[in-house]
Protein backbone atom coordinates (compact mmCIF):
# COMPACT_ATOMS: atom_id res chain seq x y z
CA UNK A 1 0.00 0.00 0.00
CA UNK A 2 1.31 3.29 -1.22
CA UNK A 3 -0.13 6.86 0.51
CA UNK A 4 0.78 10.08 -1.60
CA UNK A 5 0.37 13.24 0.20
CA UNK A 6 0.01 16.26 -1.72
CA UNK A 7 -1.56 19.88 -0.19
CA UNK A 8 -4.32 19.78 -3.26
CA UNK A 9 -5.22 17.99 -6.07
CA UNK A 10 -1.65 18.45 -8.18
CA UNK A 11 0.11 15.54 -6.54
CA UNK A 12 -2.59 13.06 -8.52
CA UNK A 13 -0.15 13.66 -11.31
CA UNK A 14 2.41 12.36 -9.18
CA UNK A 15 0.10 9.26 -8.55
CA UNK A 16 -0.73 8.88 -12.57
CA UNK A 17 2.51 8.65 -13.08
CA UNK A 18 2.72 5.86 -9.95
CA UNK A 19 0.17 4.20 -11.88
CA UNK A 20 1.46 4.10 -14.87
CA UNK A 21 4.53 2.43 -13.73
CA UNK A 22 3.36 0.60 -10.87
CA UNK A 23 -0.32 -0.66 -11.48
CA UNK A 24 -0.56 -3.65 -9.18
CA UNK A 25 0.10 -1.70 -6.33
CA UNK A 26 -2.98 -0.37 -3.88
CA UNK A 27 -2.76 3.24 -3.39
CA UNK A 28 -4.13 5.83 -0.89
CA UNK A 29 -3.98 10.03 -1.27
CA UNK A 30 -4.75 12.36 0.52
CA UNK A 31 -5.25 16.16 -0.41
CA UNK A 32 -5.09 18.47 2.14
CA UNK A 33 -7.43 20.60 -0.15
CA UNK A 34 -9.09 22.71 2.92
CA UNK A 35 -6.02 24.32 3.94
CA UNK A 36 -4.07 24.74 0.53
CA UNK A 37 -2.08 26.55 -1.09
CA UNK A 38 0.70 25.87 1.45
CA UNK A 39 2.84 27.97 0.17
CA UNK A 40 1.98 31.30 1.92
CA UNK A 41 2.30 29.35 5.37
CA UNK A 42 5.05 28.57 7.43
CA UNK A 43 7.66 26.15 7.59
CA UNK A 44 6.16 24.89 10.82
CA UNK A 45 2.81 25.34 9.97
CA UNK A 46 3.35 22.79 6.74
CA UNK A 47 4.99 20.71 8.93
CA UNK A 48 2.51 20.18 11.57
CA UNK A 49 -0.70 19.94 8.68
CA UNK A 50 2.06 17.24 6.43
CA UNK A 51 2.83 15.22 9.86
CA UNK A 52 -0.79 14.60 10.46
CA UNK A 53 -1.74 14.04 6.68
CA UNK A 54 1.16 11.60 7.01
CA UNK A 55 0.03 9.50 10.48
CA UNK A 56 -3.46 9.07 9.00
CA UNK A 57 -2.04 7.66 5.51
CA UNK A 58 0.11 5.37 7.92
CA UNK A 59 -3.07 4.44 10.00
CA UNK A 60 -4.79 3.20 7.19
CA UNK A 61 -2.00 1.06 5.94
CA UNK A 62 0.55 3.37 3.76
CA UNK A 63 3.59 0.94 3.68
CA UNK A 64 5.34 4.03 1.82
CA UNK A 65 4.82 7.52 1.68
CA UNK A 66 5.30 9.77 -1.11
CA UNK A 67 5.22 13.23 -0.60
CA UNK A 68 3.89 14.73 -3.97
CA UNK A 69 3.75 18.40 -2.69
CA UNK A 70 6.84 20.04 -3.72
CA UNK A 71 5.95 23.11 -0.68
CA UNK A 72 5.81 20.30 1.79
CA UNK A 73 9.31 18.21 0.77
CA UNK A 74 11.59 21.74 0.31
CA UNK A 75 10.15 22.81 4.06
CA UNK A 76 9.21 19.95 5.63
CA UNK A 77 10.89 16.52 4.87
CA UNK A 78 12.94 15.99 7.48
CA UNK A 79 10.35 16.51 10.28
CA UNK A 80 7.80 14.13 7.90
CA UNK A 81 10.29 11.56 8.06
CA UNK A 82 10.88 11.69 11.66
CA UNK A 83 7.44 11.46 12.90
CA UNK A 84 6.73 8.27 9.85
CA UNK A 85 7.13 5.34 10.65
CA UNK A 86 7.43 3.72 6.77
CA UNK A 87 10.17 4.84 4.19
CA UNK A 88 9.76 8.62 2.37
CA UNK A 89 10.29 9.80 -0.67
CA UNK A 90 9.59 13.62 -1.60
CA UNK A 91 10.10 14.93 -5.15
CA UNK A 92 13.44 17.42 -4.77
CA UNK A 93 15.55 14.50 -4.41
CA UNK A 94 14.39 12.68 -7.59
CA UNK A 95 13.90 15.83 -9.43
CA UNK A 96 17.45 16.77 -9.01
CA UNK A 97 19.14 13.27 -10.17
CA UNK A 98 16.73 13.15 -12.71
CA UNK A 99 18.14 16.75 -13.80
CA UNK A 100 21.83 15.55 -13.61
CA UNK A 101 20.97 12.80 -15.81
CA UNK A 102 19.59 14.64 -18.32
CA UNK A 103 22.33 17.70 -18.84
CA UNK A 104 25.72 17.61 -20.42
CA UNK A 105 26.49 21.21 -19.44
CA UNK A 106 25.42 21.14 -15.88
CA UNK A 107 23.44 24.08 -16.76
CA UNK A 108 19.08 23.76 -15.57
CA UNK A 109 16.46 26.15 -14.74
CA UNK A 110 14.03 25.17 -12.52
CA UNK A 111 10.66 26.39 -12.29
CA UNK A 112 7.94 26.25 -9.45
CA UNK A 113 5.42 28.32 -7.31
CA UNK A 114 6.66 31.20 -5.37
CA UNK A 115 7.16 29.02 -2.24
CA UNK A 116 8.76 26.15 -3.63
CA UNK A 117 11.45 28.46 -5.55
CA UNK A 118 11.92 30.60 -2.29
CA UNK A 119 12.83 27.68 -0.12
CA UNK A 120 15.58 27.03 -2.38
CA UNK A 121 15.50 23.07 -2.38
CA UNK A 122 16.00 22.80 -6.26
CA UNK A 123 19.11 25.31 -5.99
CA UNK A 124 20.52 23.14 -2.80
CA UNK A 125 19.63 19.67 -3.92
CA UNK A 126 21.37 20.58 -7.89
CA UNK A 127 24.29 22.45 -6.09
CA UNK A 128 25.05 19.51 -4.29
CA UNK A 129 25.42 17.68 -7.73
CA UNK A 130 27.53 20.72 -8.79
CA UNK A 131 24.78 21.68 -11.40
CA UNK A 132 24.38 25.94 -11.74
CA UNK A 133 20.84 26.62 -11.14
CA UNK A 134 18.59 29.25 -12.34
CA UNK A 135 15.59 29.09 -10.26
CA UNK A 136 12.44 31.17 -11.52
CA UNK A 137 8.69 31.34 -9.94
CA UNK A 138 5.82 31.04 -12.29
CA UNK A 139 2.81 31.93 -9.67
CA UNK A 140 0.35 31.99 -12.58
CA UNK A 141 0.63 28.41 -14.01
CA UNK A 142 -1.71 26.66 -10.95
CA UNK A 143 -4.89 29.06 -11.78
CA UNK A 144 -4.30 29.02 -15.23
CA UNK A 145 -4.44 24.94 -15.02
CA UNK A 146 -6.83 24.91 -12.19
CA UNK A 147 -9.25 26.75 -14.56
CA UNK A 148 -8.56 23.73 -16.86
CA UNK A 149 -7.14 26.13 -19.49
CA UNK A 150 -4.05 23.34 -20.19
CA UNK A 151 -3.98 24.42 -24.01
CA UNK A 152 -5.73 27.94 -23.85
CA UNK A 153 -3.48 31.01 -25.87
CA UNK A 154 -3.26 32.91 -22.57
CA UNK A 155 -1.80 30.17 -20.90
CA UNK A 156 0.59 29.66 -23.87
CA UNK A 157 1.31 33.76 -23.83
CA UNK A 158 2.53 33.46 -20.44
CA UNK A 159 4.71 30.50 -20.69
CA UNK A 160 6.59 32.52 -23.79
CA UNK A 161 6.93 35.23 -21.19
CA UNK A 162 8.38 33.00 -17.86
CA UNK A 163 10.67 31.05 -20.31
CA UNK A 164 12.09 33.71 -21.94
CA UNK A 165 12.89 35.41 -18.36
CA UNK A 166 14.05 32.14 -16.80
CA UNK A 167 16.43 31.29 -19.88
CA UNK A 168 17.72 34.41 -19.85
CA UNK A 169 21.30 36.03 -19.26
CA UNK A 170 23.51 33.29 -17.77
CA UNK A 171 21.20 30.49 -18.26
CA UNK A 172 20.73 31.06 -21.73
CA UNK A 173 22.84 27.92 -22.78
CA UNK A 174 21.12 25.65 -19.92
CA UNK A 175 20.17 22.19 -21.54
CA UNK A 176 17.30 20.77 -18.95
CA UNK A 177 13.96 22.47 -17.62
CA UNK A 178 12.86 21.36 -14.39
CA UNK A 179 9.34 21.22 -14.08
CA UNK A 180 9.14 21.94 -10.02
CA UNK A 181 5.28 21.94 -9.65
CA UNK A 182 3.31 19.00 -9.86
CA UNK A 183 0.64 21.14 -11.45
CA UNK A 184 2.94 21.31 -14.07
CA UNK A 185 2.91 18.32 -16.05
CA UNK A 186 -0.60 19.40 -17.76
CA UNK A 187 0.78 21.62 -19.73
CA UNK A 188 4.37 19.61 -21.00
CA UNK A 189 3.15 19.84 -24.47
CA UNK A 190 2.88 24.12 -23.81
CA UNK A 191 6.55 24.10 -22.24
CA UNK A 192 7.65 21.90 -24.56
CA UNK A 193 6.66 24.14 -27.28
CA UNK A 194 7.73 27.33 -25.98
CA UNK A 195 11.26 26.22 -24.17
CA UNK A 196 14.41 26.08 -26.30
CA UNK A 197 14.63 23.11 -29.19
CA UNK A 198 17.52 22.06 -27.37
CA UNK A 199 16.50 22.01 -23.51
CA UNK A 200 15.06 18.37 -22.44
CA UNK A 201 11.99 18.36 -19.73
CA UNK A 202 12.39 16.84 -16.28
CA UNK A 203 8.84 16.31 -15.44
CA UNK A 204 9.85 15.23 -11.60
CA UNK A 205 6.16 13.56 -10.96
CA UNK A 206 7.88 10.94 -13.61
CA UNK A 207 11.51 10.91 -11.85
CA UNK A 208 9.15 10.44 -8.34
CA UNK A 209 7.85 7.49 -9.18
CA UNK A 210 10.82 5.60 -10.63
CA UNK A 211 12.75 6.52 -7.30
CA UNK A 212 9.15 4.50 -5.78
CA UNK A 213 10.23 1.71 -7.96
CA UNK A 214 13.75 1.53 -6.98
CA UNK A 215 12.73 1.62 -3.54
CA UNK A 216 10.80 -1.22 -4.15
CA UNK A 217 13.08 -3.08 -6.08
CA UNK A 218 10.85 -3.61 -8.85
CA UNK A 219 11.79 -4.31 -12.61
CA UNK A 220 9.66 -2.75 -14.97
CA UNK A 221 8.28 -4.30 -17.57
CA UNK A 222 6.14 -2.17 -20.28
CA UNK A 223 3.08 -3.20 -21.51
CA UNK A 224 0.41 -1.86 -23.73
CA UNK A 225 -1.95 -2.06 -21.02
CA UNK A 226 0.18 0.38 -19.18
CA UNK A 227 -1.87 2.89 -16.60
CA UNK A 228 -5.19 1.93 -17.75
CA UNK A 229 -7.70 1.82 -15.05
CA UNK A 230 -8.76 -1.92 -15.03
CA UNK A 231 -4.92 -2.53 -13.99
CA UNK A 232 -5.14 -0.60 -10.72
CA UNK A 233 -5.83 -2.83 -7.86
CA UNK A 234 -7.62 -0.29 -5.36
CA UNK A 235 -7.56 3.58 -5.35
CA UNK A 236 -8.84 5.65 -2.01
CA UNK A 237 -8.61 9.03 -2.10
CA UNK A 238 -8.94 11.36 1.44
CA UNK A 239 -9.82 15.25 0.84
CA UNK A 240 -10.05 17.82 3.77
CA UNK A 241 -12.64 20.34 1.49
CA UNK A 242 -15.82 18.91 -0.80
CA UNK A 243 -15.58 15.52 -1.80
CA UNK A 244 -17.22 16.30 -4.88
CA UNK A 245 -15.37 18.99 -5.93
CA UNK A 246 -12.11 17.19 -5.29
CA UNK A 247 -14.03 14.11 -7.30
CA UNK A 248 -14.58 16.92 -10.43
CA UNK A 249 -11.56 18.15 -10.55
CA UNK A 250 -9.12 15.21 -9.84
CA UNK A 251 -10.54 13.49 -12.79
CA UNK A 252 -8.83 16.04 -14.86
CA UNK A 253 -5.16 15.59 -13.06
CA UNK A 254 -5.38 11.89 -13.07
CA UNK A 255 -6.67 10.90 -16.05
CA UNK A 256 -8.30 8.58 -14.78
CA UNK A 257 -11.71 8.44 -12.67
CA UNK A 258 -12.01 9.71 -8.87
CA UNK A 259 -14.82 8.10 -7.49
CA UNK A 260 -13.47 6.71 -3.73
CA UNK A 261 -13.41 9.67 -1.94
CA UNK A 262 -13.81 10.37 1.83
CA UNK A 263 -14.04 13.64 3.48
CA UNK A 264 -11.41 13.97 6.45
CA UNK A 265 -11.67 16.66 9.39
CA UNK A 266 -8.47 16.74 10.69
CA UNK A 267 -7.96 18.55 13.87
CA UNK A 268 -5.62 21.27 13.93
Amino acid sequence: MIGVFDSGVGGLTVLRALIERIPDADYLYFGDTARLPYGSKSAATIAQYAVGAVRYLQERGAELLVIACNTATALALDEIKAAAEVPVIGVVEPGADAAVAASRKRKVVVIGTEATVSSHAYRRALQAREVTVQEKACPLFVPLIEEGWVEHPVTEQVARIYLSEAFSDDASDADVLVLGCTHYPLIKSVLRRVAPEHVAIVDSAESTARAVERQLGIERVASSTDGKAENVHGLKFFATDSAEKFRRMGTRFLGLPVEDVVHVDLKE
